[in-house]
């Protein structure tokens, strides 16, 4: 029943969650699945590795074809390279049985969430100071700046 009642608590927040918490939430969903199929895999239980594996390449999934280009921009389009980079690694790694690329993908992954908040923590400060609610900037693909992001190589 405790159960029943968190996944329903879960559900309700990603479900009406805004756009900036949506993606937050997207990060932090990504870098757990890995680090479950990490886990798993070390433990032999390639069913469970497979699942986990799986969600975090949905949620990348998701998290790439929501940009809008237009709007983003360069950093739209670096964003979607990223992803792009983290679904080849994350299959070749899988294939390879290279669980040490899974860390690397998950610190990339929390590094871009870190970025997210970074940018609604702006977006926060900068919308208290405005005259009127709608002066105040709303998020997407191009509210992120420069975010400290490591390059990778697989």
């Amino acid at each position: 029943m405790y159960e029943d009642a968190l996944n329903t608590y879960r559900r309700t927040t990603f479900f009406t969650a805004e756009p900036l918490k949506l993606v937050i939430l997207c990060y932090k969903g990504a870098v757990n699945s890995l680090r479950l199929a990490k886990e798993a895999y070390e433990r032999g239980e390639y069913e469970t590795k497979a699942k986990a594996l799986q969600k975090t390449l949905d949620i990348i999934h998701e998290l790439d074809s929501s940009l809008d280009m237009k709007k983003g921009g360069a950093i739209a389009v670096n964003l979607r390279n990223l992803y792009h980079f983290m679904t080849k690694a994350l299959i070749e790694a899988d294939l390879k049985r290279d669980v040490k690329m899974f860390d690397r993908i998950a610190s990339l992954l929390e590094e871009l969430e870190s970025a997210w908040e970074a940018a609604g923590r702006s977006l926060a400060a900068a919308g208290t100071e405005g005259d009127a609610a709608e002066e105040r900037p709303r998020l997407d693909a191009g509210a992120l700046r420069a975010a400290p992001v490591r390059a990778w190589n697989a």
